[in-house]
């Protein structure tokens, strides 16, 4: 498996050390809920976005390749994927989330099949 699922692309308007807490996550047919915590560790950067009332108040792990475009003005992260392809995706588990390889393995093999990357 290729670890650029784990990377934000350079292209995107993300600059390492930004704060993205708070930041509105909208999928490619409608917001998602907004950013509870992200990462830009290297081979590793993430967003944990909780998705409210969406479905039914859970979090979800979205590795940083499958972000398109960080608008910083209007607080909103885009990414490449539909709301049903999120709400699909592995459970999230907040124990295993860092640092966990084969948890790590799981979410990229997902989103990979997704065609988000």
């Amino acid at each position: 498996m290729s670890d650029t699922i784990w990377g934000y692309q350079p292209t995107i308007g993300h600059a390492t050390g930004t704060d993205l807490i708070g930041y509105t996550v909208e999928a490619l047919d409608g917001s998602i809920g907004k950013v509870d915590k992200h990462s830009d560790d290297v081979a590793a950067a993430y967003l944990v976005v909780d998705t409210g009332v969406w479905i039914f108040g859970q979090h979800v792990l979205l590795p940083a390749g499958t972000v398109n475009s960080v608008e910083h003005e209007e607080q909103k992260i885009y990414v490449g994927l539909t709301r049903d392809q999120i709400r699909e995706s592995p459970e999230f588990d907040k124990d295993q989330h860092i640092g966990d390889a084969a948890y790590h393995q799981q979410v990229a093999e997902y989103y990979q099949t997704q065609r988000c990357v």
